[in-house]
């Protein structure tokens, strides 16, 4: 699983943001990730994942920076 992850940068209300995302091993009924467990600046942010054109994540976080890490996972994955 570990060729699967991949880093991720991003910039929201001028901090910037740097991880990676590890795409679950659990597929949806489209042959896509499930969900992807995502770090941001060596903090784990929680597990995202996109159900009816939205993103969301199981841990309370601030929707801008879930949309926003949601755009970079989709950069590596038609969602």
């Amino acid at each position: 699983m570990q060729d699967k992850i991949f880093d991720i940068s991003f910039t929201s209300d001028g901090v910037l943001y740097e991880g990676w995302v590890n795409p679950s091993g659990k597929q949806g009924a489209d042959g896509k990730p499930a969900s992807f467990h995502v770090v941001l600046n060596k903090v784990s942010f929680g597990y995202l994942a996109y159900h009816d054109c939205k993103w969301t994540v199981n841990e309370e976080r601030p929707a801008r920076l879930v949309e926003a890490a949601g755009k970079e996972i989709e950069k590596h994955f038609e969602l």
